[in-house]
This record gives C-alpha cells, sequence and structure tokens, in this order.
C-alpha cells in the first residue's frame, strides 16, 4: 500500500470516540498490512459506518453483519501476552 493511501486510511481511524480511535489505530498496527485483501476491503467498507454502529458491534450489543464478523473479532481481539 502507497503511503498516502495508508496515511489516508490511518486518518479515516480517528474517530469521535476515543474507544474506537484505540481499537481500529491497534487494528491498523497490528493487523491491516498483513491481512488479506478481502480484509483489507472489509475494514475500509466498516470505516464507512457510523461510530455508534462500530461501537455497537465492538461491544457485542448489536451483531455485525456475516462479511464484517471476521474482522470485527480482530479488532476486539486482545493483544497476545508478552506484547
Amino acid at each position: 500500500m502507497a503511503a498516502t493511501d495508508e496515511g489516508r486510511l490511518r486518518w479515516r481511524c480517528r474517530r469521535g470516540m476515543k474507544e474506537l480511535d484505540i481499537l481500529l489505530a491497534r487494528y491498523m498496527d497490528e493487523r491491516f498490512c498483513a491481512a488479506p485483501p478481502q480484509e483489507q476491503e472489509a475494514f475500509r467498507r466498516l470505516l464507512e459506518i457510523q461510530d455508534p454502529v462500530i461501537y455497537a458491534y465492538c461491544l457485542g450489543s448489536e451483531r455485525p453483519p456475516e462479511h464484517l464478523a471476521v474482522l470485527i473479532e480482530r479488532i476486539t481481539a486482545h493483544p497476545s501476552a508478552g506484547r
């Protein structure tokens, strides 16, 4: 991914909610570049969704659509021990 594309995507991770900022930035830092293209595209689509809906998906109070379910699991996964 080109640096400008990554920069734009990181900017889109900056939301109006601190909790989402942390979760989305961590996903970008730890998983995005190594993720398969379909997961990267799902992440881009997720960023089009309004903050309260993403937050509800992450909290588990709302079930995400099937094409986003695995991505939400990865975003909300706790960092591995030893980090």
